[in-house]
């Protein structure tokens, strides 16, 4: 994974169930391993789902010394969690990599499109994390819908793919190669980089195929951290 030389901000956004929120926060923890003394934090800015959230990880976060920041009432039975004013604080901060969770889909976008001042002052790369085996991206006309919302709600342009195609458990080198097939159909489609693409590191038989696909560069292998509904086997 290619990090920029001096301090970032990087947003993902993404559709729901597309795995933005574990992408987010396996970039984080990669990225703080690789600059141990920079200053890193995961700002989760999912206001529409409180169940996948960047939160559920703050312990796995914070040991490796990255600060993380949720809205008020995060992982509570509060029913409308709230952006706090700290976080625009640390989106300006200039001195440090910042890392944004933000909720699926247009509606949680918004939050992005909230500090999208913040956001455009500074070094940003903002990406859009797609799992071509979701049903409502899973062909290149649904996907767009998805992303122009998207794009117009964080009130930013989207500069890069962030390609995830998983099937959870049932990931295998087939479902690497075929998603590696539609992610780069959809990024002529919208004239954008694939920056990077996700694999959990469990997955012995996708690694190697993402491995013999991928240069180390844009592959960043993943491990669970993120608390989900149901079971993963």
């Amino acid at each position: 994974m290619i990090y920029s030389d001096k301090p970032h901000l990087y947003v993902f956004t993404g559709h729901f169930g597309s795995g933005k929120t574990e992408a987010a926060v396996n970039f984080a923890m990669d990225l703080k391993r690789r600059k141990p003394y920079a200053n890193v934090a995961l700002i989760d800015m999912d206001i529409i789902n409180p169940f996948f959230r960047s939160a559920d990880a703050r312990e796995d976060l914070e040991k490796l010394g990255i600060q993380v920041e949720t809205m008020l009432f995060a992982n509570t039975n509060v029913d409308v969690p709230a952006l706090t004013g700290r976080m625009g604080q640390v989106i300006s901060d200039k001195e440090t990599y910042v890392i944004l969770d933000v909720g699926g889909d247009d509606l949680g976008a918004r939050a992005c499109g909230y500090y999208a001042g913040n956001i455009g002052s500074r070094d940003h790369t903002i990406f859009f994390v797609l799992n071509p085996f979701r049903p409502f991206t899973a062909n290149v006309p649904d996907t767009l819908k998805i992303f122009r919302e998207i794009e117009d709600a964080t009130l930013l342009k989207i500069n890069g793919i962030f390609g995830n195609s998983n099937l959870l458990q049932y990931t295998d080198s087939s479902v690497i190669t075929a998603g590696e097939l539609k992610i780069r159909e959809f990024a002529r489609e919208v004239n954008l980089p694939v920056l990077c693409h996700g694999v959990l590191s469990k997955n012995c038989e996708a690694v190697a195929a993402a491995k013999a696909i991928y240069s180390p560069d844009e592959l960043l292998l993943m491990d669970e951290h993120v608390r989900l509904l149901f079971s993963r086997d």
